[in-house]
């Protein structure tokens, strides 16, 4: 990745931090809560490991405990892919989740893009607020889609 990715990002609210330091990272915390997901069911700790590497990754903290996360899958330049936004559960209500994704689109490797995406089953009216809609063209999206490839791994 580009310095753009390694530049340190870190935003304070109060007791909450949002930061793009990969050695805070709590992979219990992410792993945790993944794995009981609706979309990563299962997953396992390798995976996320890997997709961590591959991410710009912007975790959420509250009195330095991590309590949420968001990632993005992105050239820097024209595409992005928002996956796996969490809040843990007792702190939730409370606008991080609105916090988090806010802020995370500021990033300098996430302005001017031509093209973010994002897949979700909930949090259409959270999403909406930054300005995600459904698919102008749907038609034109393809997928390979392998539902259970977590929980029956190679087949």
């Amino acid at each position: 990745m580009t310095a753009a990715f390694d530049a340190p990002f870190s935003v304070r609210k109060g007791n909450d931090e949002i930061s793009t330091t990969q050695a805070r990272l709590d992979l219990d915390v992410i792993h945790g809560f993944l794995a009981a997901s609706y979309w990563a069911t299962d997953i396992p700790r390798a995976t996320v490991e890997r997709s961590l590497a591959g991410s710009l990754n912007f975790g959420l903290y509250r009195d330095g405990a991590q309590i949420g996360f968001a990632r993005f899958v992105t050239d820097g330049a024209t595409f992005a892919y928002l996956a796996d936004v969490f809040v843990l559960p007792g702190h939730r209500g409370q606008g991080l989740a609105t916090w988090l994704v806010g802020t995370a689109l500021t990033h300098p490797a996430l302005t001017g893009l031509r093209r973010v995406l994002l897949a979700t089953r909930d949090a259409h009216t959270l999403y909406a607020k930054f300005g995600f809609a459904p698919l102008a063209r749907p038609e034109r999206f393809m997928e390979i889609l392998q539902l259970h490839v977590y929980s029956h791994p190679g087949g």
